[in-house]
């Protein structure tokens, strides 16, 4: 089970049986509006209220990263393209869709709706 506060902290239970464990996974200090696993839950996208947009791998343990920050516009959502967890779409507000890769945060190709979502 994943879930995270309104102060942006990252919680993990881990349930088998009746017993659980709570293990905090990251802070990013800001409010996190969604949480969306990769196809094959290595790689979990965190999407904040200010439409930043952060990288966490539960295997590693290690901090999330930031990838994508909103400047002008931000970002509702974001999702994996399967199969292969390398691509990201997001989509701004303003109604710009992005593509991107995950390892770096680098946008490649962009549209805009010319609408806002």
């Amino acid at each position: 089970l994943c879930f995270s506060t309104q102060e942006g902290i990252l919680f993990f239970y881990h349930i088998k049986g009746l017993q659980y464990e709570m293990k905090i996974c990251a802070d990013i200090l800001e409010p996190i509006r969604s949480l969306v696993f990769s196809p094959d839950y290595t790689i979990l996208l965190l999407i904040t209220d200010q439409g930043t947009v952060y990288s966490y791998k539960p295997a590693h343990s290690g901090e999330a990263i930031k990838l994508l920050d909103a400047c002008n516009s931000c970002f509702l959502a974001a999702d994996f393209l399967a199969p292969e967890n390398k691509y990201c779409l997001s989509v701004t507000i303003s109604g710009e869709v992005q593509a991107w890769l995950l390892e770096d945060g680098s946008c490649f190709s962009k549209l805009n709706l010319d609408i806002e979502v």
